[in-house]
């Protein structure tokens, strides 16, 4: 492509409005905004979008991982006819703006909400998966249904952070040719020059990781750059890596200074950086002809669009099985229901089989369901039987080994996610979503409904010792908005709320799941059915119908609860027992459904999970007690450890008791 005057000018126009919104805002971070203009714009001269639809779905994605230059793609979008008016530009970063400090998936055009380094290029990887997975699976002769690219602009401090190590040697591995990135290198880090932080060779190691590496010596020459990405789109087996040498804070008084990172220029510097780049226009103004140059891709993305949607009724047509299962998993269409008759239920169960067990379901559904592990499957069962899995000889097969690397599964998941069309999980040791931890907390932001499946899930796991025994972690994620978090009881909760989770589209799920055998809660399945999708329900009422107390509990421990409600009514008292396992879902409910299930006046209530306690206080109130554990466990026998730790009916029996004789004497005082 021949880039002319016009371009050049485009390129300063969005330079330009990125400064006027940073320095409007007296917020932001001008030093890639200026340095990375070029890539991005000659990047979206290159890609396949339709501005009055940008959630099209065979579209190219663009992911800006270093989302602190926010700025520039917010101008980007404005210029290329996005729903981005000068307005919202001059709202960058407000209170409800269409421009917030880090994109944004509310916002039309942006692809990935990006912030923490390294995530945005995880997310890219995702999406270049899901791509390769559904063309594999739909795409027939002369109908290349899913056709297109993934493109990402990362900077220096992307590829120091660590995690970007684990999703650039997964994507070489899996050879994305279709993911292609361009490494803003401008050599300069928030507080220091590159050399006094890293002297890596970016070249040696994305060459090791199996990427194609191309250089660009000129970041502001145009030609060079999309000559780049032709050889990129061209490529066949590989992902490319762009390195692209651009000076930081290009134009600026502080060029070339790692200071000008998150500079926000005043009034003078504004002005004369506009002098430098030779840009003879007031604030917020911008030429017509940096919109009459995004008029070619405009149009040619319409037609595509107009093309694709022809080629789509063709191949529904010629291919009516897989074109009505296409349409319905990209509008979100495929509901499922758990029919007993579909597989027997088993007099107990680990929830990790339970789990195995509607993986399998799901799998022969009408959704495209895939996921995968980071090398924990076999121990959690996060697999499909008889799949040899998501290589690059056979992308249409559903099983995803992550391999040990589990920061650039959480992320990819939520890439694989946010491209559509499919429904994916992840898999590791619920100690380990610590590594995983920030991918969690953005598809919480976002509320994209990535699958988390966390195995392991107590201090059960006795001689493996305190490294690998979570404590902390469950009410960490409780604490996440947004996410919605699982930890059923046995079989039939696992599968009801497998449903539930699949069947809704607005939240992140995360489900705790155990390995130690339990009662499936058969004599109580309607109960489950109705109250799982409810977060919290009455799961047996008191022997004599009228409780004086309530015991709560979520997982294995809802054994002892029902145990130990036995026991009481045998010493005359007689009480609820609850299960919670969702404590959001449950909080969601309206609160007369809520007073039905813990009615206000009855104050003598006992919780019991194998986990820090201070999440309860909001549901056993001042009266109440919790048995959990708030320190670390131990390396022995995990039954022992779980009677030491005092997970025992005796211990729940005689809590509820000490507290029925402290309500007495508070009484006689």
């Amino acid at each position: 492509m021949k880039y002319t005057e016009k371009d050049n000018l485009a390129v300063k126009t969005i330079r330009a409005l990125s400064i006027d919104e940073i320095h409007h805002a007296n917020s932001g971070h001008t030093g890639m905004a200026l340095s990375a203009a070029p890539l991005i714009y000659t990047i979206y001269q290159n890609m396949q979008f339709d501005v009055a639809d940008p959630h099209w779905f065979n579209r190219d994605r663009f992911v800006l991982s270093g989302g602190h230059a926010s700025a520039m793609l917010y101008a980007t979008l404005h210029l290329a006819g996005f729903d981005l008016t000068i307005s919202d530009l001059k709202q960058f970063r407000t209170l409800g703006s269409k421009t917030p400090g880090h994109p944004e998936i509310t916002t039309p055009g942006v692809d990935a909400a990006t912030g923490p380094l390294g995530q945005g290029l995880g997310m890219a990887v995702g999406m270049a998966m899901a791509e390769k997975h559904l063309s594999a699976i739909y795409n027939q002769p002369n109908y290349p249904i899913i056709n297109n690219r993934v493109y990402a602009i990362v900077g220096d401090g992307d590829l120091m952070e660590g995690v970007s190590h684990e999703t650039a040697s997964l994507a070489g591995h899996l050879r994305l040719n279709n993911l292609i990135v361009l490494y803003d290198s401008n050599q300069n880090t928030m507080d220091a020059k590159m050399s006094q932080e890293c002297d890596d060779n970016v070249a040696e190691r994305f060459n090791a990781y199996g990427w194609n590496y191309l250089k660009v010596a000129d970041g502001n020459d145009l030609t060079q750059i999309d000559a780049a990405i032709k050889v990129a789109q061209d490529e066949q087996t590989r992902p490319t890596l762009i390195e692209v040498s651009t000076v930081i804070g290009y134009g600026s008084p502080l060029a070339n200074n790692h200071v000008v990172h998150g500079t926000v220029l005043d009034e003078e510097q504004v002005k004369e950086t506009k002098e430098k780049l030779d840009y003879h226009f007031g604030p917020f103004e911008v030429p017509a002809s940096s919109y009459e140059v995004f008029e070619k891709s405009k149009t040619a993305g319409k037609q595509k669009h107009s093309e694709w949607t022809k080629m789509l009724q063709e191949y529904t047509e010629q291919y009516p099985k897989l074109g009505g299962k296409l349409i319905k998993n990209i509008n979100n269409n495929v509901k499922l229901a758990f029919q007993s008759d579909r597989a027997p239920i088993p007099a107990s169960s680990s929830t990790r089989d339970a789990i195995h067990t509607a993986i399998q379901l799901t799998g022969k559904s009408d959704l495209n369901f895939w996921g995968g592990s980071a090398d924990l499957g076999s121990s959690d069962k996060t697999y499909f039987d008889n799949d040899q899995g998501f290589q690059p000889d056979s992308y249409a097969n559903n099983n995803l080994y992550f391999g040990i690397r589990e920061f650039a599964e959480a992320t990819a998941i939520n890439g694989i996610t946010l491209y559509g069309g499919s429904r994916v999980f992840g898999n590791t040791f619920f100690i380990f979503s610590d590594y995983m931890k920030n991918a969690l907390r953005l598809a919480s932001l976002m509320k994209v409904p990535s699958i988390f499946l966390f195995g392991h899930d107590s201090i059960s796991l006795g001689p493996d010792g305190p490294t690998h025994q979570p404590i902390e972690q469950l009410e960490g994620l409780r604490a996440m908005p947004n996410l919605i978090v699982y930890r059923p009881a046995d079989y039939l909760e696992t599968i009801y709320a497998w449903q539930d989770a699949l069947n809704q589209s607005d939240n992140p799920v995360a489900f705790i799941l155990g390995r130690q055998n339990l009662p499936t809660l058969t004599a109580y399945q309607e109960q489950v059915k109705e109250g799982v999708p409810k977060g919290g329900y009455i799961l047996a009422e008191a022997p004599n119908g009228d409780p004086e107390g309530i015991l709560l509990a979520t997982g294995s421990e809802i054994t002892l609860a029902l145990q130990a409600q036995q026991e009481l009514a045998k010493k005359n008292h007689n009480v609820r027992v609850v299960s919670l396992p969702s404590f959001e879902l449950f909080l969601k409910q309206d609160q007369s459904y809520q007073e039905k299930v813990l009615p206000n006046a009855i104050r003598k209530r006992v919780a019991v999970e194998m986990a820090s306690t201070y999440d309860w206080a909001q549901f056993t109130g001042l009266d109440g007690a919790v048995i959990g554990i708030d320190h670390f466990g131990e390396s022995g026998d995990g039954d022992e450890l779980i009677k030491k730790s005092g997970f025992t009916v005796a211990n729940l029996v005689q809590t509820y008791l000490k507290i029925c004789k402290k309500q007495i004497d508070v009484n006689n005082a």
